[in-house]
């Protein structure tokens, strides 16, 4: 780690990396993730990090009404609700050191986002993916918002400078549908079962990892072009 680090120090200008982010938008600790990263690339001395999201279902079944989700933590992870109530208080304090706001209620759902990932395919297509990501990790923990609903949808895509009724004939057409199961696919089949996971170079990192962390595989990838 301390090597790396130090690496971080030795590279040369101009190096680029790309981070390769696999990811949920109703993924707690993908936001959380999101967020050390940022942090980490606070840290690096002459290296452009350039992040490129991929698309990964944490409830590939979830029915289009979606679940409650305090229910559906402790029915997937056979956790009882005081754990539950654990776990959603040490996301909202990693979340108020990031800056960011968790808002979590007795009636929070957990959503089907096989839609959202289709609007992030479009929004890339326009230069516009990170915003678009962002803003829907705002409106489902922050906001509160359904983000399998076809107007929360829409509005979003305005939002972030897409064009509202092009957004919602991709939406509805299913146009991305197959481009991003193939992708979804592709990233199960290459071993990533959980989310997030950052790909850095050739080294997979898996977890919400601390900003040191990230920092040194990114240092490292960046030394070894």
């Amino acid at each position: 780690m301390t090597a790396d680090l130090q690496g971080a120090q030795n590279v040369r200008d101009g190096k680029r990396v790309t981070v390769n982010m696999v990811s949920d938008v109703v993924c707690p600790w993908c936001i959380v993730g999101y967020q050390r990263l940022q942090e980490a690339i606070k840290t690096l001395d002459n290296i452009e990090v350039d992040i490129k999201f991929h698309p990964f279902e944490l409830n590939l079944n979830m029915p289009e009404e979606g679940q409650n989700l305090r229910e559906h933590i402790m029915e997937k992870y056979g956790i009882s609700e005081q754990q539950s109530a654990q776990n959603r208080a040490r996301l909202v304090e990693a979340g108020e050191q990031l800056g960011f706001s968790f808002n979590f209620t007795d009636d929070s759902r957990m959503q089907n986002t096989f839609k959202a990932h289709q609007l992030i395919h479009f929004a890339a297509e326009n230069g516009l993916e990170e915003d678009m990501k962002l803003s829907l990790f705002n409106a489902y923990f922050t906001d509160g918002k359904d983000v399998n609903d076809l107007g929360v949808l829409v509005e979003l895509a305005e939002c972030v400078g897409l064009d509202k009724t092009e957004a919602e004939a991709v939406i509805k057409s299913e146009k991305y549908a197959q481009v991003v199961r193939e992708e979804e696919t592709l990233w199960m089949q290459r071993g990533i079962q959980s989310v997030p996971t950052f790909v850095i170079g050739n080294q997979g990192v898996a977890g919400a990892q601390e900003p040191a962390t990230l920092a040194a595989f990114i240092a490292q990838a960046a030394s070894q072009q």
